[in-house]
Formats: structure tokens, C-alpha cells, sequence
């Protein structure tokens, strides 16, 4: 069996249209809208979507400011900044970007951020929310890595209600932006859903768990941690992965996703590849939910007590 390669940058595209048509209709209402990205430090993965964002914003004319400070910011100076942004007109959605230095409290800065400006529902009230599957906003990776899933069900002939009914789905990784909330979006489509960790690794039972998915959600942050031997033949692999290598060869850095791509490729069903799977949807599903918040943005105002 060679899987079939999904192609997230055609998916990609066709969001990007409808994502257009929603950023002319703000401005015939004459709504303003706006992306922030906070870094802290010069994480690498952090920097490489900063650039993807860049260009996406670019492409579909929405304004973006990127605020990066240095990886010794005390929480206050993290704070005093999403303060600002919170309370610029201009800015109608706010993404934190991850992984934070290891002395700033991660949730604490999360709780610092408008709700409504909260585009990856990370602030307690969003998250909630998502957990009782009323969600204000859908964290863009793992919307995007099932909306990639049901577009691919739908190009396969397959019906989504009766795949999810039967299927195990299994995530990889347990951070608030990725992991959990896949457990989430699984949930809502009634799957039967299995979260694992490092754990996992560490007790020598990995393989264990991922044999048994049909669809293996791998959001790990360890380049080629998923080889053939841990997957079941037929399954369906969604890379989230965004991984540095650097090839000594020629000395350049390159990124990789968390499966060894190669090696599962001849027992997969379908499989996303890295890059050009799960992060170009993500990009436009970022910009996505900026629009929807600057509409919730107008809402809201509307609805305030005079």
C-alpha cells in the first residue's frame, strides 16, 4: 500500500477564497480588522510561522503586528503588552505564540487576553466553551487538521458520520493549543478518542496505542517520532509537526514533521506531509478566525450597557 499524499495547500487555497470574500464583505460594513502575534524569545518554530502569517495577512489584506520581546520578559512586561493589544481598535484578534520561556506562567499570560480577541481560545472562558462544544472560536491547528480530514473523507467517497462512529482516534501531545482541543473537535464528531503523551514513550508503550488508530493525530514536537512500525496498515496519519533540522551537508535548516514520512508513507492510507499538509490550512484558519472576531467584536460593542 503507498498512501495517498493529502495536498493541504490546495485545501489551503480553497479556504483562502472564502476567507477573501469575508474580508471584503468587513470592509463594505466598514469593520476594521487586525491579527497581533506576540514572541517571546527567537523560538524557531515561533519564527517560522510569524513569516507564514506574513505572508497569509499580506495576501488577504488584513493588517498584522508582529510583537516579539526578549526570552528574559518578566510576566508583567508579557501582560503590560497584551494589555495594549487588547485595547487597540485596530486589532481584532490576538494569537500568543508557543512555546513561552520556561519562567513565564503560561496559563496566567492566557488569562490576560480579551476573550473576545482570543482567537486560538486559550483564556479559560474560550476554552471552556470549546470543551462543552460551544466553542467562540476554533484554535486554527486542530480545526485545520480536521478540516483537512473531512475534506479528504468527502474527496474519498466516504460518509464523515459513519467513518467517525467507527474510527479510534488517537492524539498525539497534550498542549493547550493543539492537543487538547483535537480531543475535542474528536469528541464532537463522536469518535472514540484516545490521548496520549510522553509518557507513552517512556513506558514502552507507545506503539501500543497508535497501532490500534484509524487516524493518528501526531502534534508530539519530536521529529520522526512515528515510524511504519507504529501505525496499522490503512490508517490515516495527520502530521502537525514543525521541527528544525539542520542537514550538515549543506548547512542549511530544514523542517520536518513528528512521522518519518518516507517510512510510513508504504503503509498509510493517507498521510499529510510536512511542509505542505496541516500548515498552510492553519495559516488561513488563523485569519479566519481574526474576521470572525472582528465581527464579535462589533456585536459586543453593540450589546454593552449604556
Amino acid at each position: 500500500m503507498t498512501a495517498t499524499i493529502i495536498d493541504g495547500r490546495k485545501m489551503a487555497d480553497a479556504l483562502q477564497e472564502q476567507v477573501a470574500a469575508e474580508v471584503r464583505a468587513l470592509a463594505v460594513d466598514g469593520i476594521r480588522c487586525g491579527l497581533a502575534t506576540v514572541a517571546v524569545g527567537n523560538d524557531y518554530g515561533s519564527r517560522a510561522y510569524v513569516t507564514r502569517i506574513k505572508r497569509i495577512t499580506s495576501r488577504l489584506a488584513v493588517p498584522h503586528q508582529a510583537v516579539t520581546l526578549p526570552a528574559d520578559s518578566t510576566q508583567e512586561a508579557v501582560r503590560d503588552t497584551i494589555a495594549r493589544l487588547n485595547a487597540d481598535a485596530s486589532v481584532s484578534g490576538v494569537l500568543i505564540l508557543r512555546p513561552l520561556p520556561p519562567h513565564l506562567d503560561e496559563a496566567g499570560i492566557f488569562q490576560e487576553l480579551s476573550p473576545a480577541k482570543d482567537i486560538e481560545a486559550v483564556h479559560p472562558d474560550n476554552a471552556g466553551l470549546l470543551a462543552l462544544g460551544r466553542p467562540r472560536y476554533l484554535p486554527s491547528t486542530p480545526a485545520s487538521v480536521f478540516h483537512v480530514l473531512d475534506e479528504w473523507l468527502d474527496a474519498a467517497g466516504e460518509d464523515r458520520a459513519d467513518f467517525y462512529h467507527r474510527s479510534l482516534i488517537v492524539v498525539i501531545g497534550r498542549s493547550n493549543n493543539v492537543g487538547k482541543p483535537a480531543v475535542s473537535l474528536a469528541y464532537d464528531r463522536q469518535a472514540a478518542v484516545e490521548s496520549i503523551d510522553v509518557w507513552a514513550s517512556r513506558s514502552g508503550r507507545l506503539g501500543w496505542h497508535t497501532r490500534r488508530a484509524d487516524v493518528l493525530i501526531v502534534a508530539a514536537g519530536v521529529p520522526g517520532l512515528i515510524r511504519s512500525e507504529h501505525i496499522r496498515e490503512g490508517a490515516i496519519v495527520l502530521d502537525v509537526g514543525i521541527n528544525p533540522l539542520l542537514d550538515p551537508a549543506t548547512g542549511r535548516t530544514r523542517t520536518v514533521g513528528d512521522v518519518d514520512f518516507d517510512d510510513v508513507i508504504n503503509r498509510a492510507r493517507a498521510i499529510t506531509p510536512v511542509p505542505g499538509g496541516i500548515g498552510p490550512v492553519t495559516d488561513v484558519w488563523l485569519v479566519r478566525n481574526t474576521v470572525t472576531a472582528a465581527r464579535n467584536a462589533l456585536t459586543i460593542t453593540a450589546t454593552e450597557p449604556k
